[in-house]
Parts: structure tokens; sequence; C-alpha cells
């Protein structure tokens, strides 16, 4: 039951993806050209998920567990420290350059678009050289 669940919100999560325009490298650079042709569009999608986490994360802080009885564990930290500011700049960079972020990424890959291979690719590449690097 776990895993249908599982599938079923991750697609939903696509569909959404897809249908806000998130897997469009083109509409997300269109957002953050602010100086040039701005698209604000995305701001809506973003501020509809926020809006939408505020309540889920309010909902979730008063659960032990998920809808289904698992455990649910939310994260205990709130410490801004040197490796979340780099990982955010470095997230930001990518996401400028590229126009893709991980999650929008991996449905335009499911979806055939051929630059989101090449951004999935450099992604797993640099998961990879993390690991590498938190080993030592």
């Amino acid at each position: 039951m776990h895993r249908l669940s599982e599938f079923i919100v991750g697609l939903l999560f696509g569909l959404g993806l897809l249908l806000s325009g998130m897997t469009d490298p083109g509409k997300v650079l269109g957002f953050l050209d602010l100086f040039g042709q701005w698209d604000p569009s995305l701001a809506f999608v973003m501020g509809g998920a926020i809006l939408v986490g505020f309540f889920a994360f309010a909902v979730a802080k008063t659960r032990t567990t998920n809808f289904l009885g698992g455990a649910l564990n939310l994260p205990k930290s709130n410490v801004i420290d040197k490796r979340l500011v780099i990982g955010s700049l470095l997230f930001g960079a990518g996401w400028g350059l590229a126009g893709f972020c991980p999650g929008p990424a991996l449905v335009a890959l499911a979806a055939g678009q051929e630059k989101a291979l090449i951004f999935v690719a450099a992604m797993v590449i640099g998961m990879i050289g993390f690991q590498l690097v938190e080993r030592k």
C-alpha cells in the first residue's frame, strides 16, 4: 500500500509540475529574468506551493504518524550553517543557468526532453561527487 500511495503522490506531483510549466526551462528562465521580459506566472505556482506547505506542516507538527500509519520524522534542526548556504547558492546557480531543479528535471526527462538528460546526468555526477567528498 505504501508503494502505491508513493507512486500516486509522485504522479500527481509530476503532473502538477507539467501543468504549471515548471518543467519548461524557458518559462523558469523567464521568471528569473527580472530586468528583461519577466514572466511572473511561476510566482503564483510557488505561492500556492508555499500556502499548501504551510498548512501541511502545521498539521504534520501535531502528528507522530503519517496518514498510512508510518513514522513521521520531521527535521529537528533549524540551524543555518555554511554547508546550507553553499548548497543553497549552488542550487540557485544551477536553477538559474539550466532552468531546471531536480524534481522538474526528472519529470522533463520522463517526458522526453533532451535538455533534461544533460541536467540529470550532471546532477547525478554532483551527487556522487558529494558522497565521495563526505566520506573523506
